[in-house]
């Protein structure tokens, strides 16, 4: 639901208590301060469909203008 594919993000807790959230098996940001206390704690009382909406969340729009759309390709071989 939300247009989340199944499981997509994933994360790590550091020994200095930073997270890496990955998705697709890459980092794409590290939290780290009050705000990765918070989200440790959500994560750990989350279900898995909540965890994937708060690493979401977390990772702003992380694609926004990153990504190609065919037909941007398509214009840009002509």
């Amino acid at each position: 639901m939300g247009g989340l594919e199944a499981e997509p993000f994933g994360y790590a807790i550091t020994k200095d208590g930073r997270i890496r959230i990955t998705w697709r098996s890459k980092v794409v940001v590290t939290v780290s301060g009050s705000k990765a206390s918070r989200l440790a704690a959500a994560l750990t009382a989350a279900d898995p469909e909540q965890v994937q909406r708060l690493l979401a969340r977390a990772t702003g729009n992380f694609k926004r203008g990153n990504e190609r759309s065919k037909t941007g390709l398509e214009r840009a071989s002509r």
